[in-house]
């Protein structure tokens, strides 16, 4: 028998790895936590592995791969829909309406006690809570009337368009968000692509560093960047108003090679070529924020907390508050507008093509914004740092800390806010200002959550198994109690056997369900083609 020598053995893979490797083999999370399980029948106590649900295929592959293939069933299920889905509220129930009666005995009970100051006042705001939490287990959207009474309103803003921006017509938004059908059996839907303006030239070929730094306009991409959300909000709600109809949408923004934010969107309905530029020359967001052009406090020279509030280190002279350096505004401190570049194409349903964009719309849903925009040149480098020391001085939110370095309190401030550090996503070098939300998808484009389709794939899973023979036995969750495992519990057993057990489990549930398709599929089908629409 040959010797094998160190270094042959430190080459084998350790037995971590072979565990881990098989389990992305299979589709089970390779990094799932633990949750503690007790049935309040039986008393039994069992250690369940929980999937981690991670949307990132480098942190868990198998978890990133489903949320993906989600996502790609949610955009082909809304995208070229024939009828109408409905939307109709259901008619209050006469419990709905009792409860609604009580709440607003208890309201005005409990104004009375607050004008008086009455020690009931606390246990009737919390009997308030407890009926809105009972309106909402029996069904009911929106908000109810705040008990303490209207909060302050954020001062009125001129909706006359600015005089840069040119003028769109108008209709009547219809109740309706299927496109028009041609020639009797044509219902074609759209894909379109819209990017920021320039802010320099760049090296579009190469690495998308501009051609001259020294002029590229850093500070107006960082902001653009910040508020892009809010742009493509403004964009979809012009373009329902010039076309008159409920236009639904399923779009991902990804990040360009320059590290500007662009969108791509699977549109219901056709809408003409030219309306789409016309609407995106037109569309732009004003930003009403306190002025942060100049840096008022920077280094060791920082606004202090005094036990109330920020102040000035020098003076001790409070800054200026949030509200009262809106109200104070004459003009807008920032104005961000789309590119004149707007890419759109008319898609057939059913077709190659439209399974080809579906797939082109989740393509990086799998990875993180800093993997798709890595930089591997000196360039690269060079540029992301200057766009990342624009995006750490430019304000994210309303209550953002970098706030204090312009002099102004942001809200929610309190003694452990740092001046100048903010948590959002914003600031952070591997995301470069892009907004935390991937995937944006209008309220009634499929009329499902994300939930509502992982449940509509589970009860066709079950159907299937049960239709040969194969019935699953869904436990009754009222009669389990479920705990985070505490640290430093000695019952809790090591990752790897819960990858083990977990790798059976998926072995015999794939078994089954090979069986299931095998009998649901014609005799001359191929299982591998099968197993991939069902899927999809």
């Amino acid at each position: 028998m040959t010797a094998v020598t160190r270094a042959e053995r430190m080459k084998q893979p350790l037995a971590a790895d072979v565990i881990t490797a098989t389990a992305e083999q299979h589709g089970v999370c390779v990094r799932p936590f633990t949750m503690e399980v007790g049935d309040l029948d039986t008393g039994e106590l069992r250690y369940v592995p929980v999937p981690c649900g991670s949307t990132v295929e480098s942190v868990c592959g198998p978890c990133a791969r489903k949320a993906r293939a989600l996502r790609m069933a949610q955009c082909r299920e809304g995208w070229h829909m024939a009828d109408e889905p409905d939307f109709t509220p259901d008619e209050p129930s006469d419990d709905h309406t009792a409860l609604l009666e009580l709440r607003a005995d208890l309201v005005v009970a409990y104004q009375q006690a607050a004008v008086t100051g009455e020690v009931e006042a606390d246990e009737l705001r919390d009997e308030i809570r407890s009926v809105d939490e009972e309106l909402r287990q029996l069904g009911m959207r929106g908000r109810l009337p705040n008990p303490d009474g209207p909060q302050q309103r954020s001062p009125k803003r001129s909706t006359k368009r600015r005089q840069d921006a040119p003028e769109l017509p108008r209709r009547r938004v219809e109740k309706r968000t299927v496109g028009r059908e041609y020639a009797g059996r044509f219902r074609p839907s759209m894909f379109v692509t819209l990017t920021l303006d320039s802010y320099g030239r760049v090296r579009v070929r190469d690495d998308g560093t501009p051609v001259d730094p020294s002029t590229y306009d850093y500070r107006r991409a960082a902001r653009d960047a910040v508020h892009f959300a809010a742009l493509v909000d403004r964009w979809w709600q012009n373009l329902r108003r010039v076309v008159g109809w409920d236009v639904q949408y399923f779009a991902t923004v990804e990040p360009q090679k320059r590290c500007t934010p662009h969108l791509h969107a699977a549109l219901r309905g056709s809408v003409p070529h030219e309306v789409l530029r016309q609407v995106t020359a037109a569309t732009y967001h004003q930003v009403w924020w306190p002025a942060h052009d100049e840096l008022v406090y920077d280094g060791n020279h920082l606004p202090v907390w005094d036990g109330e509030r920020f102040v000035d280190p020098g003076t001790r002279q409070p800054l200026t508050a949030w509200t009262d350096a809106v109200d104070e505004l004459d003009e807008p401190a920032h104005v961000v507008s789309f590119g004149q570049q707007v890419h759109s194409k008319g898609i057939l349903g059913g077709s190659d093509e439209a399974g080809r964009h579906i797939g082109y719309l989740t393509k990086y849903l799998t990875k993180s914004t800093g993997e798709v925009i890595e930089a591997t040149t000196e360039r690269q480098r060079q540029h992301h740092d200057r766009l990342h020391d624009e995006l750490r001085v430019t304000p994210c939110s309303p209550r953002c800390a970098v706030w204090l370095l312009y002099g102004v309190e942001p809200m929610g401030t309190n003694s452990r806010t740092h001046p100048g550090h903010c948590k959002g996503r914003a600031h952070r070098s591997t995301t470069l200002g892009l907004p935390g939300r991937r995937v944006l998808v209008s309220r009634k484009w499929s009329g499902k959550t994300l939930a509502d389709h992982r449940a509509a794939r589970k009860a066709f899973v079950l159907e299937s198994l049960a239709a040969v023979g194969i019935t699953k036995e869904e436990p009754d969750s009222s009669r389990q109690v479920w705990h985070k495992v505490q640290p430093g519990d000695p019952n809790l057993p090591p990752r790897d056997h819960l990858l083990m057990h977990a790798i059976a489990e998926r072995i015999k549930w794939r078994a089954e369900y090979d069986k299931a398709l095998l009998a649901a599929a014609e005799p001359s089908a191929d299982l591998s083609a099968t197993r991939r629409v069902v899927a999809a």
